[in-house]
């Protein structure tokens, strides 16, 4: 008999354990991987709008990094709604995506295309922070096109309006990311500060 906890991984990539979030990389966790491409090798092949492939109430965790940014607006609630759909009654979503608040400022900045910073694939600057890495999508990968963003009122509410019980929002605006934690059911004070300690990058004051 299979006792582990499932994570989800939505838009898990090629097969490498270090894009499975740190919280979920104990033995107690069984990662299922879920990706539109084929070739990634994924353990289900599905677009993330579509999670009908999955028995509801069934996952207890979501992980999803970099997914939601590349959705259009009209299909985010259904989207985020379809993640609530899975999980077990007090299950959680951990949402990272790009915080286009922090994004904006260097904009503002006449720095639209100049590197935010510098990631394993290149230099990234705000132009692909809003619409998506040009150079990836300049060798034919599309799904790297961003369709939508959020500030973290925008994300929280988005959330919420999915279903979800209670959401807690970072931003970790050194890396320009917001942070996301979904609980399918009201946390006590205590769950709330386990979940934000092991599922935030950055601490959380008490």
């Amino acid at each position: 008999m299979n006792d582990k906890k499932t994570v989800l991984h939505v838009g898990c990539g090629y097969p490498n354990p270090n894009k499975l979030h740190r919280a979920f990389r104990g033995d107690e966790w069984q990662e299922i991987r879920l990706d539109i491409d084929a070739d990634a090798k994924p353990d289900v092949i599905a677009d993330m709008r579509d999670l009908s492939q999955i028995e509801a109430n069934s996952i207890d965790a979501l992980w999803s990094s970099h997914n939601v940014e590349h959705l259009y607006p009209h299909d985010v609630i259904p989207t985020l709604a379809g993640f609530r759909r899975i999980l077990k009654p007090n299950g959680v979503a951990l949402i990272t995506l790009p915080d286009l608040q922090e994004v904006a400022k260097l904009i503002a900045e006449d720095k639209l295309d100049d590197p935010a910073y510098v990631s394993p694939a290149g230099p990234i600057a705000p132009l692909d922070i809003l619409y998506g890495f040009r150079a990836a999508m300049a060798q034919g990968n599309l799904f790297m096109a961003h369709r939508t963003g959020f500030t973290a009122k925008t994300l929280a509410q988005s959330i919420v309006n999915a279903g979800f019980a209670m959401v807690t929002v970072q931003r970790d605006q050194s890396a320009f990311n917001l942070w996301a934690i979904g609980f399918c059911a009201q946390p006590s004070q205590e769950a709330l500060a386990m979940a934000q300690k092991m599922m935030f990058p950055l601490p959380v004051a008490s």
